[in-house]
């Protein structure tokens, strides 16, 4: 079993930058974020068709950018020209889609933490998790506070362990599917990050035998924080970055 590489989780951290106060996955929406007065985020990381780590949640552009088809697909030349804010609103209109080495220059500047969650196009499990932590340890090389790279995909976090296994790494689950704690350990995963709903004490309980953080999304709700505060959950995922101040501890 490999070994868990430390990570100082933060209690509450923004959901794609500032969940739905901005456009996700953007600039704009982690300096919204940051002036909420967030010190943690969380993002969604894939490859462009010559091998750009960019932020998208989706397999396809429609939804958050001017674009059509597999992002994936598409060299960043063409990806970099796309609006990715018009669709939350015209405030944000124009707003680009950033490289994971924008966001790092954002991130390390303002002192900031950061969770990446490697979400490949479907098929480039392996690579996207290869390239996506090459780059991360090469752009947070020297620095104190690497980020927690997360994925449902164990592909992805099997290579991303191989390809830079200094960096901490995190199983996402929405199911507590059958040997899902034996792929975690075998990934020397730092946390389980579950779907808020999966979490319960016995759940937490397990995490913390196993040496795992217990960190759960996306959640919205003040009723769901105070139950999963109560339980002693280690990092809080949410959209309702104006809802949660974010304070230490």
């Amino acid at each position: 079993m490999a070994a868990a590489p430390f990570w100082p989780c933060p209690r509450w951290i923004a959901h794609r930058g500032a969940g739905t106060l901005a456009p996700e996955n953007t600039l704009a929406a982690f300096r919204l974020g940051a002036a909420h007065g967030y010190r943690a985020f969380e993002c969604d990381v894939k490859l462009s068709a010559d091998g750009v780590p960019f932020l998208l949640h989706d397999a396809t552009l429609e939804r958050t950018t001017s674009g059509r088809g597999k992002a994936g697909d598409q060299p960043w030349a063409e990806l970099s020209q796309l609006d990715a804010g018009s669709w939350h609103s015209r405030l944000h209109a124009g707003e680009p889609l950033p490289t994971l080495a924008g966001l790092a220059r954002f991130i390390q500047a303002n002192g900031l933490q950061l969770n990446i969650e490697i979400k490949p196009t479907p098929g480039q499990e392996r690579i996207t998790g290869q390239v996506v932590a090459t780059h991360t340890a090469s752009l947070w090389q020297g620095q104190a506070v690497p980020p927690l790279l997360s994925s449902f995909r164990p592909e992805a976090l099997q290579a991303a362990m191989q390809a830079a296994p200094q960096l901490p790494r995190a199983l996402l689950l929405d199911t507590l599917w059958p040997g899902c704690f034996d792929v975690a350990g075998q990934l020397g995963c730092t946390a389980l990050v579950t779907n808020h709903l999966l979490m319960d004490a016995d759940l937490v309980a397990r995490a913390r035998a196993a040496g795992w953080l217990a960190m759960v999304y996306t959640v919205n709700k003040p009723d769901d924080a105070q139950r999963l505060l109560a339980l002693g959950v280690d990092g809080l995922i949410t959209d309702a970055v104006d809802r949660f101040a974010p304070s230490p501890g």
